[in-house]
């Protein structure tokens, strides 16, 4: 079930929602609690039900696993070790299994010509974000952080539908401990105005900008992977579209994620921070999709040794890391290189900030914003490979992009149908306040500080209340949505 589908809209939400209120209003707080856990198990075994019973097992043994190291600490720690490497490598095997099988057995077919077949294997949906969430909770269990909780909660905490499928990736405390709040289960008409209107401002950016430029970038890259030669700017054109489509999809994905939290008043973290206002590669990635970097520097960065052992080894530990992070997003080699390739933007980019501050050097403003292009650039080339099916298609884009391809049969015009999109779209992500800067009198999520919001004064009125003019407005944002949901599309992270 897809957030921007009809029956979740029509059908799943005001179900759940309804039930949910009403019993939180009576005091049936663990029957709320209940009935929020069958819905987010509903919601999941809507796609396949057949993966109802994985996901519930996986959430019963890490639930005795994680209890058993909470009882083990601070003592035993030979056993308290043992029991979280069993947890956390049963969890990357199941992984493992269902998203890497296959692409492990094409590369050694690959290598040694031979013919072992395929695993006829559907991937679980949300596995890669549900299985990193698990593990934070064993080794946060380990470390002796978390506290004694229901099996109803946990199995809620894992589970809750707003960030089930594509995250964010959420720590037990950041959830859990809100749940124990009692004004939760009671209707609050701020929160819910707040809640759906982040949920409508995500419908708009995944409807209208995300799945508007989705053909145009299929178009060209379908083109490269037929084989044909591309023109230098049907080949921008593709790549430009499809640069945006990820950033209003999950950017869009993020909102409805917080919007559908916030109506039943939980705060989710940011996820999403206007990535492509990025005045360098660091500065990127404390911006896109936020909760994989936080757990990919807690549980891998940190572990490695971080920049404790001296500045070579930090270079190696944060190319590990993004290798391993391009990795995670998919079984293909083309996932590989474009971690490789942010891995070796970031130790660039680490060595030139350390060489300037050894200089002396003052940033001015004409720097930063050279250094926002050239941060987009790079985040545009290395989209590339992130898109392409293979590596032979990623080098047919690349020939067209940088005028070397011998001849083209193929040819994507910049007719003002696309032209005025990609225009709204690129103004949209360099220069206007993101959803939360524009709910920023509300603190709509978690680890979003308020004191570093910069709004130009000419934009300062772009600012959120609950008022008639903001409600009827956004009322039709959500028609407009509506009307144009007739063909419906997964977010991109779903395949992730």
């Amino acid at each position: 079930m897809l957030f921007n589908s009809y029956e979740f809209i029509f059908v799943f939400l005001p179900i759940t929602l309804s039930i949910f209120f009403l019993l939180g209003r009576f005091g049936y707080v663990q029957w709320a609690m209940g009935w929020l856990l069958i819905a987010s198990l509903i919601f999941y075994s809507w796609w396949n039900p057949a993966y109802f019973w994985l996901i519930a097992i996986l959430i019963i043994l890490n639930y005795l696993v994680g209890n058993y190291l909470r009882k083990l600490y601070p003592h035993s720690q030979f056993r308290r070790k043992l029991w979280l490497i069993l947890g956390v490598v049963g969890n990357l095997s199941v992984l493992g299994y269902y998203k890497y099988a296959n692409f492990f057995i094409d590369n050694v077919n690959w290598m040694m010509d031979a013919g072992f077949p395929n695993y006829k294997i559907i991937l679980p949906l949300g596995i890669s974000f549900f299985t990193f969430q698990k593990i934070a909770y064993l080794v946060d269990s380990y470390q002796g952080e978390t506290k004694k909780y229901a099996f109803l909660h946990y199995a809620l905490f894992v589970t809750f539908y707003p960030q089930l499928i594509a995250g964010p990736i959420t720590h037990y405390k950041e959830l859990l401990e809100q749940f124990e709040d009692k004004n939760v289960f009671r209707y609050n008409a701020q929160k819910f105005a707040l809640g759906i209107t982040v949920f409508t401002i995500g419908l708009f950016k995944k409807v209208m900008i995300a799945d508007y430029l989705s053909p145009y970038a299929a178009s060209v890259f379908g083109a490269a992977h037929t084989g044909q030669a591309l023109n230098f700017l049907s080949a921008w054109i593709g790549v430009l579209c499809y640069t945006f489509q990820i950033y209003f999809d999950f950017s869009g994905y993020s909102d409805m994620a917080i919007g559908l939290a916030q109506m039943v008043g939980i705060k989710l973290p940011i996820n999403f921070n206007s990535p492509y206002k990025s005045v360098d590669i660091i500065d990127f990635w404390r911006r896109w999709h936020i909760t994989l970097s936080r757990f990919l520097r807690d549980y891998l960065y940190i572990p490695l040794g971080g920049n404790r052992k001296g500045e070579i080894r930090r270079y190696v530990n944060l190319f590990l890391v993004m290798v391993i992070g391009g990795a995670w997003h998919g079984a293909n080699w083309t996932f590989v290189i474009w971690g490789t390739c942010h891995g070796i933007y970031l130790i660039i980019n680490h060595f030139w900030r350390n060489f300037t501050e050894r200089m002396g050097w003052v940033t001015g403003r004409a720097q930063i914003w050279m250094g926002r292009v050239l941060t987009f650039f790079c985040v545009v080339l290395a989209w590339v490979f992130f898109r392409a099916d293979n590596i032979k298609d990623a080098a047919i884009i690349f020939k067209g992009m940088f005028g070397l391809s011998a001849s083209s049969n193929f040819s994507l015009s910049l007719k003002p149908n696309l032209l005025v999109p990609l225009i709204t779209a690129f103004l949209a992500s360099w220069f206007l306040p993101n959803t939360l800067e524009f709910m920023r009198n509300y603190d709509a999520a978690l680890n979003f500080d308020i004191k570093k919001i910069r709004i130009p004064k000419c934009l300062s009125w772009l600012s959120w209340e609950p008022r008639l003019i903001w409600s009827v407005l956004f009322g039709v944002v959500f028609l407009v949505c509506i009307f144009n949901m007739m063909k419906v599309s997964a977010f991109l992270y779903f395949q992730f």
